[in-house]
């Protein structure tokens, strides 16, 4: 039997050696199966200019290819301006006259009753002052001759043919004492106030005449205008829609010439209000006036009165 010389240790070294055979191969193993995949990966995903410039030996050798230029991209379609306005579209003259001319045809028939009424409040103007100072003029020349006369027929001999107020004041006091003549006096004074009381509403009521229109005119010409001015914005915003601009150009026309009739209306209440105020207060004046002359008529016949019960009394004592 042959006797073993290796030891304990001899059979350590053995396992320690085949150990390490079976890992090289293993790893050898391992490199032959990833040699094909690994230029596959590094092909996908290296870039391109990389890729041609790994190596100066390949560089020289090999051609660059050539650099194609990418086309610029176009900018994106810049949106659709407003459409232009010729010249031709608008206006070309804005004074007054020309925006009524190219006006709408309600906002010119606003604008021409606001111009009749304007007319006619200086009309009546004209026609009131120079009444009211006439029949003033004669109901102060008329109470001179009332303060003058000692008795109620000295001053309707003066008065009797006259045709002013004062004068009718007079002729309807003498045509109620002539009727009275077989009455008794006590009731003659109230009647012949009754009397001058009428007349005085009836001249007041012939002088106010005609302030009543300017009353209208100042307070209506305004919404009057205001209308035309509402009518003539609204054709403006139609204009816009069928132009299809905001265009200050297109729009300012329009609404100038409905700005144009608010003017107008304006430049007619104004002054009818005015006007309407001064006429009043000369109204009131006259008023006073009559109302002067009519305690004069009264205080005459009173005086004659008095005067005729006096023999009456001196005849009883």
């Amino acid at each position: 039997m042959p006797i073993s010389l290796r030891g304990p240790r001899s059979g350590a070294l053995d396992a320690a050696r085949h150990t390490r055979a079976r890992v090289a191969a293993i790893v050898a193993m391992a490199f032959l199966l990833a040699a094909p995949i690994a230029p596959a990966a590094l092909a996908q995903s290296a870039p391109g200019p990389a890729a041609t410039s790994s190596a100066p030996g390949d560089a020289q050798a090999t051609p660059a290819a050539p650099v194609t230029s990418v086309p610029p991209i176009a900018a994106p379609a810049a949106a659709p301006s407003q459409p232009a306005i010729s010249a031709i579209q608008l206006p070309e003259d804005l004074s007054p006259w020309g925006m009524f001319i190219a006006a709408d045809i309600i906002v010119k028939g606003v604008i021409i009753g606001l111009a009749i009424a304007s007319l006619v409040t200086w009309t009546v103007w004209l026609a009131k002052t120079f009444e009211l100072r006439s029949v003033r003029g004669d109901v102060r020349r008329d109470l001179r001759v009332l303060n003058a006369a000692a008795t109620f027929a000295q001053a309707h001999e003066q008065l009797r043919d006259g045709t002013t107020p004062v004068a009718q004041l007079m002729q309807s006091a003498g045509q109620e004492i002539r009727l009275s003549a077989n009455l008794r006096a006590e009731g003659l004074k109230e009647r012949i106030a009754l009397q001058l009381e009428r007349i005085e509403m009836a001249v007041s009521r012939k002088v106010s005449r005609g302030t009543g229109v300017l009353a209208t005119i100042g307070s209506t010409a305004p919404f009057v205008g205001l209308f035309g001015t509402v009518w003539g914005i609204m054709n403006s915003f139609i204009g816009i829609s069928n132009a299809h601009t905001t265009n200050l150009a297109v729009v300012a026309p329009g609404i100038a010439q409905a700005l144009l009739a608010t003017a107008f209306g304006l430049v007619a209440a104004i002054p009818a209000v005015m006007i309407y105020n001064v006429l009043a207060r000369q109204t009131a004046h006259y008023r006073a006036y009559l109302g002067d002359a009519s305690a004069q008529v009264m205080r005459l016949v009173s005086r004659d009165l008095d005067r005729a019960k006096l023999p009456m009394s001196h005849a009883a004592e």
